[in-house]
């Protein structure tokens, strides 16, 4: 007996000392990272562990492994860590990329005759719903109205969402299957466009919930379908990760259903929509993380104020182009109290949608009061934080609060917010450097689908403040541009900084996830038009790649 056992301990000894081939290397690269303390750290080759996890970062002088599973030769391009989106709707892209999509178009008639010709081409489908409108683009100085779409589908229910997610624009088929009735009171947070005194087809924030409560529910399969769309597009634009804000029940299944069964490719940090969702799918407190870092439930997203472009965001002030219209208050002060007090106490992280300046000093005022309870790492989050007060700028640093941003609104922002607001209440708007000056940390992201989730053209824009076509000239509000390295970590680390995440994915130090992308550029040297248009080559995560590009593309 004591023979078998010291031979057995002998073969195990001799399994344990002999070279474990389980490590693969990426060579030949330009590679960059940010450390802990966000500085630059350079390198020509990476080495992947057995787990997916970068082990050793090689400068042209080190020594490469001899013994390996892999070897990729990146041909001297730029390898990056992955990107991750700090605010993103991932099941609205996915829709996005499968239904309707007017984001593109140029004028209301270009979108009616893409509305008609997408009904032809589905005649069995018994609502037209889509996306992407936006009447400020357009040129239209007005709300498009119901008539606009009886035009062009009298026979249908048709539902639009704004760009924003924000208002929605519905055709008299749609308001009749909803029950509309032409004295419907505005709910609470909410407002019902109308000519004459009736509805006239566009219903705003909380209003929209008088017709998309009558829209057919997608099914399990069609969301299904959905999340494969949004990973197949985000993987093929470099993100690796993303902030999921305002996940549902039916969202979170479909993400479940995904990593049960080896579907889930990019890494998703999950915010409920709202108190009721939270605890639907945390219970008790947040979940662990899932499926090697793939997924977790981090906290609640809650809805303070509605956006710019359909004047639901909540000022201090009147709208400078419709005086005594301030936006849209959600909640009340004691509402808003009630609610973060209940994610916090189970250590739900709050991220709070505010963009007017009355939202943020709202949201501002909530968190300083519910921070002499909870202490603590709280990581409180503001996401967008589009128009701030400067006197409440240095509120933020005060309890470490994230100021999660998109600095691809500021270019499609730029001139409503200037009518919006007037040109002595810009200070505030998209202030991304004096925030950062004032210790703020800073979370990027897109806001996909209400913009595109490129995250290049949101880096270009962070260091420009310029459009794709140039202009401004020397940027809008130039003052906030970041520089490159700045911007860059705001998109990473910063990214997985506001989502609990830094330990474990956002840089390429040892120990992390390797989560990496092969560019044809190097985004700390492109001029910022060939960074707009930068190419990912590969793009990896956990070690493992999971698009490639394809040489005609």
């Amino acid at each position: 007996m004591f023979a078998r056992t010291a031979a057995l301990a002998a073969a195990l000894l001799a399994s344990a000392a002999s070279p474990v081939w389980a490590d693969g290397l990426i060579d030949n690269v330009n590679g960059m990272t940010l450390d802990a303390k966000g500085k630059v750290v350079s390198f020509t080759g990476l080495v992947i562990d057995n787990d997916g996890k970068v082990k050793q970062l090689l400068e042209r002088r080190d020594k490469r492994p001899e013994k390996l599973d892999y070897k990729l030769d990146g041909d001297g391009r730029t390898l990056m860590p992955g990107i991750i989106d700090a605010h993103g709707h991932v099941m609205g892209l996915g829709f996005s990329l499968l239904t309707l999509d007017l984001s593109g178009t140029k004028s209301l008639e270009e979108a009616l005759a893409k509305i008609k010709a997408y009904a032809d081409e589905n005649p069995s489908r018994p609502w037209i719903i889509g996306r992407g409108w936006n009447q400020e683009k357009w040129g239209l100085g007005r709300f498009p109205t119901a008539a606009d779409l009886d035009a062009v589908v009298p026979d249908r229910p048709v539902w639009l969402e704004r760009v924003d997610g924000h208002a929605g624009w519905a055709n008299t088929a749609a308001m009749k299957a909803a029950g509309v009735k032409p004295d419907v009171k505005d709910p609470a947070g909410g407002r019902v466009e109308r000519i004459g005194g009736k509805p006239a087809g566009v219903f705003v924030d909380a209003a929209e919930a008088l017709v998309s409560k009558s829209v057919p529910p997608p099914r399990a399969v069609d969301r299904d379908a959905a999340l494969i769309a949004a990973q197949d597009h985000l993987l093929a634009l470099g993100i690796t990760g993303i902030a999921d804000m305002g996940t549902t029940i039916d969202d979170w299944q479909a993400y479940r259903r995904a990593g049960d069964e080896g579907r889930l490719r990019v890494r998703i940090m999950s915010y409920a929509a709202g108190i009721e969702a939270m605890v639907a799918i945390g219970g008790p407190r947040p979940t662990p993380w899932l499926y090697d870092d793939r997924l977790r439930l981090n906290g609640v997203k809650l809805y303070l104020d509605g956006a710019l472009g359909s004047r639901g965001a909540l000022l201090k002030a009147d709208y400078a182009d419709m005086p005594g219209q301030r936006g849209l208050a959600f909640v009340n002060d004691t509402q808003l109290l009630n609610m973060m007090s209940r994610a916090a106490m189970d250590d739900f992280q709050v991220a709070a949608h505010a963009i007017g300046d009355g939202a943020n000093a709202q949201a501002l005022s909530a968190i300083e009061e519910l921070a002499k309870d909870y202490k603590g790492d709280r990581r409180w989050r503001i996401e967008h934080a589009q128009i701030i007060d400067p006197v409440d700028i240095p509120r933020f640093a005060k309890n470490g609060i994230i100021a999660s941003m998109q600095p691809v609104h500021q270019i499609s922002d730029r001139l409503m917010a200037e009518a919006r607001l007037g040109p002595a209440r810009l200070a505030g708007a998209y202030a991304w450097k004096t925030l950062s000056q004032a210790g703020v940390p800073l979370a990027f992201g897109s806001d996909t689908p209400v913009e595109s989730p490129d995250p290049f053209a949101g880096l270009a824009a962070a260091i420009t403040r310029e459009g794709a076509d140039g202009q401004p000239f020397g940027g809008w509000q130039p003052q906030e541009r970041l520089g490159r390295t700045e911007a860059i970590d705001a998109f990473t680390r910063g990214a997985a900084y506001a989502g609990f995440a830094e330990d474990r994915f956002g840089t390429l130090m040892p120990g992390m996830r390797a989560d990496f992308i092969l560019l044809d550029v190097d985004p700390l040297l492109s001029t910022p038009g060939e960074l707009r248009s930068a190419k990912v080559v590969e793009t990896w995560v956990g070690g493992v790649r999971r698009y490639q590009r394809d040489d005609d593309r």
